[in-house]
């Protein structure tokens, strides 16, 4: 369900004087919708277009908000109506589409209401008609002095603006000022003739009133008739009288919410005298927790002269720990160097050492090899001297031998 925000009008949520103050327009511009093409742009809930479609050939009405197109397509059937949602300043329809659009209560709530109106011209047909409302701004910052301005509307428009915008796009322009008037009404109460109505004549004043309507054409119009709307329930007194009820009862509401403020301020101030108590005793707390910062800041400054002083000396000692430190640097430096080229040197003789034990080595090699050769020469040579003198004891143990020798005969035969 739609829900009446102050600005979207809901039949049935709001009450009849604000409901007729809408309502009314539709009646204004329904004289001129009668058999014709019309557009409701900014239909809102959809009763107004639902008002202009009892005598227009067909009505279309446009919305921005989905949720107040679904209302209206909900509440308000009829076979010549139709609901769409389509933003003011970009309708969705061909040029010359409509004999007579009318936008009550939109412009001021359309950033870009310039475009607005040239897309109110293009829509229209050579003769046809746009009517437009808006609240007066100079009305409006009067009455809304205290609560501060309307936070849904973008931009308002005083009678002179209102009527310049509107000539720079419509070259004709009717204005009228629509405002709540005090009225007597006589009703027959069986039906009579046709309504007769009577307005005393006075100047308008455009600054004072409430809301401009305008009809606005490429052409020129004729007629300008005031209109008197005359609502079913116009029983003005009774609905003061009910109105007087209701701020009385508001008023009963504040004067039971004052009496409970006072109980509640009475008990706030017994709360207040409590804690001010409270205060005064953590006051003097405070103060003596201050005497005692202050003394010990005393202490703190004086134990950072302490440490400005031991700063300064420990720089001292670090400067002749960083110059100690130099000196070991330097003579580090020296002896990696000693060390450096010692090994160089070192390096060089052993890696002669080296290569003369590597010579030796071969020679060594080549000795064991002509020793092992020369061995194995005396081994033969001593094998052979063994076979020899096995030979020769074979020989001398023959009884050959012995013979020749007994006989003096072979060698050896003069030993004796």
């Amino acid at each position: 369900m739609a829900e009446f925000t102050g600005e979207r009008i809901i039949p049935g949520q709001v009450d009849a004087d604000l409901l007729n103050e809408h309502l009314a327009r539709y009646a204004f511009a329904a004289r001129l919708a009668r058999n014709k093409r019309v557009l409701d742009a900014g239909c809102g809930a959809g009763y107004g277009s639902a008002e202009l479609a009892k005598g227009a050939l067909a009505v279309t009405g446009a919305d921005v908000a989905a949720e107040a197109v679904a209302y209206a397509r909900e509440n308000y059937r009829l076979p010549n109506l139709h609901f769409e949602q389509a933003s003011a300043a970009a309708l969705p329809h061909p040029d010359a589409s409509f004999d007579l659009v009318v936008a009550f209560e939109v412009i001021e709530h359309l950033e870009n209401w310039a475009t607005f109106l040239t897309e109110v011209r293009r829509v229209l047909v050579p003769t046809g008609q746009f009517i437009v409302s808006t609240p007066n701004r100079l009305y409006y910052a009067e009455t809304r002095e205290r609560t501060g301005p309307n936070p849904f509307h973008v931009h308002e428009f005083d009678y002179a603006e209102f009527r310049s915008e509107l000539t720079t796009v419509f070259p004709h322009i009717s204005l009228f000022l629509e405002n709540h008037v005090e009225g007597v009404v006589f009703q027959p109460v069986e039906r009579g003739e046709p309504a007769e109505v009577r307005v005393d004549a006075g100047e308008a004043a455009p600054a004072g009133s409430h809301f401009f309507v305008a009809v606005c054409a490429h052409r020129p119009q004729t007629g300008t008739p005031t209109f008197v709307y005359v609502p079913r329930a116009a029983n003005v007194l009774r609905e003061r009288e009910r109105h007087i009820d209701l701020l009385e009862g508001e008023l009963r509401t504040k004067d039971e919410w004052l009496e409970k403020a006072k109980r509640e301020l009475e008990e706030l101030n017994v709360r207040y005298q409590e804690l001010l108590g409270q205060f005064r005793a953590q006051k003097e707390e405070l103060e003596r927790s201050n005497r005692w910062a202050l003394a010990l800041t005393q202490e703190i400054e004086a134990a950072r002269v302490h440490i400005e002083e031991m700063e300064a000396a420990g720089r001292a000692l670090a400067e002749g720990y960083e110059g100690k430190i130099a000196e070991l640097e330097r003579e580090n430096r020296a002896k990696t160097e000693w060390a450096q080229e010692t090994e160089r040197r070192l390096g060089a003789e052993i890696a002669a050492a080296i290569a003369e034990l590597s010579k030796c080595v071969e020679l060594l090699h080549q000795t064991e090899a002509t020793v092992e050769e020369r061995t194995a020469w005396a081994l033969r040579l001593e094998a052979e001297a063994g076979e020899l003198t096995r030979r020769l004891n074979l020989y001398r143990a023959s009884r050959w031998v012995r013979l020749g020798r007994r006989l003096s005969l072979g060698p050896g035969a003069t030993e004796g």
